[in-house]
């Protein structure tokens, strides 16, 4: 795994940002700000907003930024790289956003929850145009356009088993020219498994009891391991280098205060990616017989609920 320090920026790149939200308006705003012609891809509402007023982001390591950037409803144009960072939840249609020919030789990079997504992309797109990505940040949309970003960390890692390691080297150096902590890693599995297992525990429990990260670990810590394990035996049986010991200590980093994603989701009232998270894991399991009797419970729960939830990293 290589890590990524700046260097002189790179030449200028045309970059679609396919939903300009906690974390496409955190990725859109230092990518634009750092000279690179940015065209966020959003619905008509929000696309006219950025039109007028761009992006603004609040933000412990990048600053106040306030930036202008071109904003459509579809990607007709040609790009040298599109960042997907929708949800799962929203994304065949906002797939269909974008002109197939815009893609030609774009090099696809997915900021996407869950496991599945590369297999997806690379059946639409050709496998050697798909570089998963992951972003562990804490960042929120308070409006369109506007970013709060209140975490001092901003760490994307990159890999890919099929695209050019030279592009996704090139790729990672944009990202560290804005103003990111990048790594390229070597294993897209488990790259994406180490997110997975970071966030299912997390995702799903403050979920499922309404509680932020800190009274999750003084309440349901018992619970909360049990899940844990649960998720890295699943990674490890799918082939991903994936330590139970680390996963437990990052939960245990989180601020008392913090509330997942799904969470947000859940209470604004928004469709949460169930599915692309605790489905995922759940199918991975049956694929090699792991038993996750405590995840299969609380996916039961919240599908029984109906719950709908939102947006975060």
């Amino acid at each position: 795994m290589e890590a990524i320090n700046n260097q002189e920026p790179r030449n200028p790149l045309r970059i679609a940002v396919l939903g300009p939200g906690g974390v496409g308006g955190l990725l859109a705003a230092p990518l634009s700000h750092s000279g690179h012609d940015v065209v966020c891809i959003a619905g008509e509402s929000t696309a006219d907003i950025l039109r007028e007023k761009g992006i603004r982001v609040s933000s412990t390591r990048f600053g106040e930024l306030a930036v202008a950037v071109r904003a459509e409803t579809r990607l007709r144009e040609p790009v040298d790289l599109c960042l997907i960072t929708v949800k799962h939840t929203t994304l065949p249609d906002a797939l269909d956003r974008i002109d197939p020919a815009a893609l030609r030789d774009a090099l696809i990079v997915p900021f996407l929850n869950g496991c599945e997504h590369p297999a997806f992309l690379r059946n639409r797109y050709g496998a050697h145009l798909v570089a998963p990505a992951t972003i562990r940040v804490e960042s929120t949309r308070l409006a369109p356009g506007v970013i709060e970003h209140s975490s001092a960390f901003a760490d994307i890692e990159l890999a890919s088993d099929t695209a050019s390691q030279s592009r996704l080297a090139e790729t990672a150096l944009v990202f560290a020219d804005a103003g990111f902590a990048v790594r390229v890693r070597d294993d897209e599995t488990s790259m994406l498994w180490a997110k997975l297992s970071l966030i299912t525990p997390l995702s799903l429990m403050t979920t499922r009891y309404g509680m932020t990260v800190g009274q999750l670990r003084s309440e349901h810590s018992d619970e909360l391991y049990a899940v844990a394990e649960e998720v890295v035996s699943v990674a490890r049986a799918n082939g991903a280098q994936v330590d139970l010991v680390d996963v437990v200590r990052l939960h245990r980093a989180f601020p008392e205060t913090t509330k997942s994603s799904m969470q947000r989701d859940a209470e604004a009232g928004r469709s949460i990616e169930l599915d692309a998270i605790g489905g995922a894991v759940l199918r991975a399991a049956a694929l090699r017989d792991v038993p996750v009797p405590t995840l299969t419970r609380i996916v039961a729960n919240l599908a029984v609920r109906g719950d709908k939830s939102g947006e975060s990293a």
